[in-house]
């Protein structure tokens, strides 16, 4: 699975942070997602799922490999 972020949607919310903090950051400058994961393991996928369903402005997509 690959995990990305569009950071032209992003508006920094921070449920994706709040909801999976290994997963994602938000830069300092802006507040915008960070992916610190690009490519999480089977056992974190439902995790990653969960935090883009969270993101108010559907800015965090997951595909598969």
């Amino acid at each position: 699975m690959r995990l990305r972020a569009d950071l032209d949607r992003c508006r920094g919310a921070g449920q994706c942070v709040f909801t999976a903090p290994d997963l994602f950051d938000q830069d300092d400058a802006a507040g915008l997602v960070v992916v610190l994961d690009p490519a999480p393991g089977p056992d974190r996928q439902p995790l990653a799922a969960r935090a883009a369903d969270a993101c108010p402005n559907r800015a965090l997509t997951l595909s598969p490999d």
